[in-house]
Parts: C-alpha cells; sequence; structure tokens
C-alpha cells in the first residue's frame, strides 16, 4: 500500500506543478499516470511543438516545459506510479481514500486530486482484426525502454512527431528499422522530417510512404506484416519483423474516472470553482482541463493557477485544525523534503556615522 498526502492522478503539466504547490506546504504527493512517463500529452503528442502562452517563456518546447516542471518539483520527492491506469476509488470510514489501480496497486490518502487533463489516454489502434492477438507479443504502442529492440527487426508506423522520433532514435539501436506512412508529407517538426529523410538516403531507415499495414502475422509472436501500398502497380509488401509499433496518437477517454460518482458534465468534471476546486464528492478535487465550471478556460495556464488554490484547501483536510498562514518564496524561499533549500541572499544593511 502507498501512502501519501495527496493523490494526484495524472502526470501532466497540471499534476507536476500541483507537486511543487503542495510541496510549499510540506504535503507530499504521489502521482499516478496510464502513461509511461511523465508530461501527460506534452510528453506523448507533441515534445517538440511550441507553447506560447507559459508566463516568462515567450516560446518553450513542450517536452522543455516538461523537463523544467521535474526540476522544480524535484527537492518534494514525489511518489509515480506510471504504466497504470486508476481503476477504482474506494471511500474509508475515516474520509481518506484509497485508490487502485488496473495492475492491482493500492493508494491511500486523504485527498485525491485528478489532474488527468482530457482524461486518461488510450491508443489509437490500426484497424487490423488479428492486432490483439500479437500485443505484447511483438506489437507495442508505446515504447517504454529502447535497448528492447537493439538488434531487432522494427516497423513504425505513423507520419507524426513520435514516429518520426522513435524512427530516427532506433535507426542507432535496431538492425533495420522501416516507417511507414499512408501520406507522402508528415505532420511532425521540420527537422525531424529532414532527418529521418537523410536517414533513408544513407539507409538507415526504409521509407514506406503513401502505404499503409494491413495485416500482421506468425506463430506465437509477430513475424510478418503486410503493407499495402496506395499505388496498385506496387501491390503489396510482406516484410519480415521482430516489432510492430503503431504511433497514431491517443485518444483521450475519461475512463473509469467516470464511474466514481462524480457530477460529469460533457465528459468533464464539474467542480466548485468559487472556492477551492473539489468536487461533488468531499476530499476529491479536479484541476485543469478535466475539470468544467462556468467561464473555464482549457489552459496550462488555468491549471496551474488551480492547483495553487486547490493545495490550500487540501492542507486544512491533510491537517484539521492546524493553521496555516501563507508564506510568499519571495520571502520564505523553498525547502525542499532532500534537505535543499532556495532563498534570497539577505542584504546587510549599514549604518553611516
Amino acid at each position: 500500500m502507498i501512502k501519501t498526502d495527496i493523490l494526484i492522478i495524472g502526470a501532466g503539466p497540471t499534476g507536476l506543478f500541483t507537486v511543487f504547490e503542495a510541496g510549499l506546504l510540506k504535503l507530499k504527493c504521489h502521482l499516478i499516470d496510464a502513461l509511461p512517463q511523465t508530461g501527460g500529452q506534452c510528453s506523448e503528442i507533441y515534445p517538440k511543438k511550441p507553447i506560447y502562452d507559459i508566463p516568462a517563456f515567450p516560446e518553450i518546447l513542450a517536452g522543455t516545459l516538461v523537463d523544467n516542471l521535474m526540476e522544480q518539483i524535484k527537492p518534494f520527492e514525489a511518489g509515480y506510479t506510471l504504466g497504470e491506469r486508476a481503476e477504482t476509488l474506494d471511500k474509508q470510514e475515516d474520509g481518506s481514500f484509497i485508490v487502485t489501480t488496473n495492475k492491482g496497486t493500492k493508494h491511500h490518502a486523504p485527498v485525491v486530486v485528478i489532474a488527468g487533463g482530457l482524461g486518461s489516454f488510450e491508443p489509437r489502434k490500426p484497424l487490423i482484426p488479428n492486432i490483439i492477438d500479437f500485443e505484447d507479443k511483438g506489437v507495442n504502442y508505446f515504447i517504454k525502454d529502447p535497448e528492447v529492440y537493439r538488434g531487432k527487426k522494427v516497423v513504425i508506423a505513423g507520419g507524426g512527431d513520435s514516429a518520426l522520433d522513435w524512427a530516427i532514435f532506433l535507426a542507432d539501436v535496431a538492425s533495420e528499422v522501416s516507417l511507414v506512412h499512408r501520406r507522402n508529407e508528415f505532420r511532425g517538426a521540420l527537422d525531424s522530417v529532414e532527418k529521418a529523410s537523410e536517414l533513408a538516403k544513407l539507409g538507415k531507415i526504409k521509407l514506406f510512404t503513401e502505404a499503409e499495414v494491413i495485416g500482421v502475422a506468425g506463430d506465437g509472436k509477430i513475424e510478418s506484416v503486410i503493407i499495402k501500398h496506395n499505388d496498385k502497380e506496387k501491390g503489396e509488401t510482406n516484410l519480415e519483423v521482430d516489432n510492430f509499433i503503431p504511433l497514431f496518437g491517443l485518444s483521450p477517454k475519461l475512463g473509469p474516472i467516470g464511474d466514481w460518482g462524480l457530477e460529469i458534465h460533457k465528459n468533464a468534471i464539474k467542480v466548485n470553482n468559487a472556492k477551492d476546486y473539489q468536487t461533488n464528492i468531499p476530499g476529491v478535487f479536479a484541476i485543469g482541463d478535466v475539470n468544467t465550471y462556468e467561464g473555464k478556460l482549457k489552459l496550462i495556464l488555468s491549471g496551474f493557477h488551480e492547483a495553487a488554490v486547490m493545495c490550500q484547501f487540501a492542507y486544512q483536510i491533510v491537517n484539521p485544525g492546524k493553521r496555516y498562514v501563507m508564506k510568499y518564496t519571495t520571502v520564505g524561499g523553498v525547502e525542499g523534503f532532500d534537505g535543499t533549500k532556495k532563498e534570497a541572499k539577505k542584504e546587510v544593511i549599514q549604518s553611516i556615522s
């Protein structure tokens, strides 16, 4: 059983910033996310896309924003359960909660914060009838450990940043990398497109454009894929493979959270924005894109604000009857659980005699 002060469901930017705001109040956090890494959409879908509305950053890449947040919260030693989806919420007699994941990992906390962006993300799967038979048997929708593919023949399908970036990365890991995309044009960052094109010219990546994978085959594990070309004269290509990785993005769904008894409106969780962003279940809060209220703006900036406000009220639940006096970081600095402290240098005032 993992115990913490605040259990955060969703490790995107809003969930990560919650760790910082909670840390200032000496509250420990643990995060659950269905994705295998932190950062939510910013890491999985558009890590190289620029964001223009983060204060003090005229422009910052989504992936860099996540890296900066991870550095910012490092002193507060958060815990993580990644690659698992929050499945059930059980309220205890003392008002606390036990949240269990789809893999049976149990978490106990007096406060639960849902910061799941647009919900839990599930991979968009290609319409191949028997693909489910090969899932985790050579077919994977995420790349958790690139070393798994060392010396292997890998086929990646997709035309976005993830497909391009992983094809480029695995070109130096796998024995053979093929990238299949149904169009000639890719949707990824220009430098990634150019790098993939250069690697194709060098023979380090096999490019199949205007084509798609329509079939998979094997005995107990995947052994080959069938690539159908738009050009009828080319017909179909049967390619021997060890791994097939479709990277078609993620589909947001509220998932099991929708069955927790929360008040839902248009696939979002209704909260009390006049006070603390608490849901209709006392002790359960929702912040970021997953919540809704009158005047809601689905911006990372809004999620940061909601996290700061929410933590002030969460403090009272974790520490009932204890008074907290808000201190500004410019005055009190930032003291981490790891013993580090950041604070402004004290000015020495000398009298003139």
